[in-house]
């Protein structure tokens, strides 16, 4: 296994927990970091400031919910993208809004994916699944370059 981090931008405690949940059936369980909002994510990024989140190597991905309070995730992503040092980090926008402007926006700003959350917790684990084996095993696989 190597030192991947994979970022959690998630202000709903339920959900953080599903999604922790979900990645404790992966080899990646100790590799989610939790941000609560927007300005949380920011510290992590830019070196860790909150002493919650210690200065860690940037996230290999970031899955990002959209409705949060005082940083929300189309803010976040707009600074992700506008900074030479995370612009390149995928970005799976992970949400319970299925609004249209929330996905036109999402993939203006730079989104890789957009996918709404199930409610249904087993599916719920096969989308967090299907995410790991695109976006951080495929990095994995013998013949091609990790980072």
């Amino acid at each position: 296994m190597s030192d991947k981090t994979i970022l959690l931008v998630e202000d709903n405690p339920d959900d953080a927990m599903l999604t922790r949940h979900a990645f404790a059936k992966t080899i990646w369980k100790d590799m989610l970091v939790i941000a609560r909002d927007g300005v949380e994510a920011l510290e992590y990024l830019q070196g860790g400031k909150s002493d919650r989140l210690s200065t860690r190597p940037l996230p290999s991905l970031i899955l990002l919910d959209l409705k949060m309070p005082r940083v929300n995730g189309l803010e976040l992503l707009k600074k992700i993208r506008e900074n030479s040092q995370t612009r390149f980090i995928p970005v799976v926008v992970l949400t319970s809004s299925n609004e249209q402007q929330d996905i036109i926006d999402g993939y203006t700003l730079g989104a890789n994916c957009y996918i709404r959350k199930p409610i249904d917790f087993e599916q719920f684990e096969t989308i967090i699944q299907k995410i790991i084996d695109f976006w951080i095993n495929l990095n994995e696989v013998p013949g091609i370059p990790a980072d």
